[in-house]
């Protein structure tokens, strides 16, 4: 007969195989698996070093265990429609799949005239004064996102002193207490040449880049945030969620 740690184990593991748990999804807590499996701290605890010592889990210490990438060629696996991705942000998404973040700021700057954005056949605009932000989104040292972001500095005044990795997401929920009522995304592909205006990624090869345009509309359709993102093909692949959990709370979240 198997020791229980190893069936709770082994639980959690064919979870991960078949989906239910994505590469930066948490796991259940040492607490969570006690309540959950009536086992004792000493179990749980070995059930999780038990995962982790096989490679399917890493431990980030103040924050839990979370699912380690093992895609073929390390893909990175995103999903649409998951406001908890969303909330989480992609420096802390690396940082949970195993991966080493870095970002390069090419642009930080205040536009004192609003920006709008046609996303999935609507216009999405805000007011000025906005903060633009452009960056390069690195993984284990190699670019994979080149990300262009627009904030409403009316809504989150000041926010252009905080540092560029944050959750902008999150911020917006817990520094500025604002209600995000919709997140609009909708996603394209384009083949990306050497010499094109488009390759901040130092590619020798053309190159298929997903395209990601998403607007974050809160209370009283005030759009807080725009976003025009590229991801390498070749690193990235995308999910999507046909009911998000946003919804439960009565939020909606739209994808393509």
């Amino acid at each position: 007969m198997k020791p229980k740690f190893i069936t709770i184990s082994e639980a959690i593991v064919e979870k991960i195989k078949a989906g239910e748990l994505q590469p930066g999804d948490q796991i259940p807590s040492e607490n969570e698996l006690i309540r959950d499996h009536q086992v004792s701290n000493t179990t749980a605890r070995k059930s999780l070093l038990d995962l982790e010592s096989k490679g399917w889990v890493k431990r980030i210490k103040g924050r839990g265990t979370y699912v380690l990438n093992r895609t073929p060629d390390h893909h990175l696996v995103r999903t649409l429609g998951s406001i908890y991705a969303t909330r989480r942000g992609f420096h802390e998404s690396l940082l949970a799949e195993g991966f080493l973040p870095k970002n390069l700021v090419l642009e930080k700057t205040i536009l004192p005239d609003g920006i709008s954005s046609e996303i999935g056949g609507k216009h999405f605009i805000i007011d000025g004064p906005v903060l633009k932000i452009h960056q390069l989104r690195y993984a284990d040292e190699e670019i994979i996102k080149d990300e262009l972001k627009y904030v409403s500095l009316r809504l989150c005044p000041n926010i252009n002193r905080l540092p560029t990795e944050i959750s902008y997401f999150k911020t917006y929920e817990t520094t500025y207490h604002l209600k995000i009522e919709e997140v609009k995304q909708t996603l394209s592909v384009e083949i990306v040449q050497p010499d094109a205006r488009e390759n901040n990624f130092e590619l020798k090869k053309a190159t298929p880049m997903f395209i990601l345009d998403s607007a974050v509309v809160c209370t009283q359709s005030k759009v807080v945030e725009l976003e025009r993102s590229y991801y390498r093909g070749d690193k990235y692949k995308f999910a999507i969620i046909a009911n998000p959990d946003y919804q439960d709370h009565g939020h909606k979240a739209t994808q393509a």
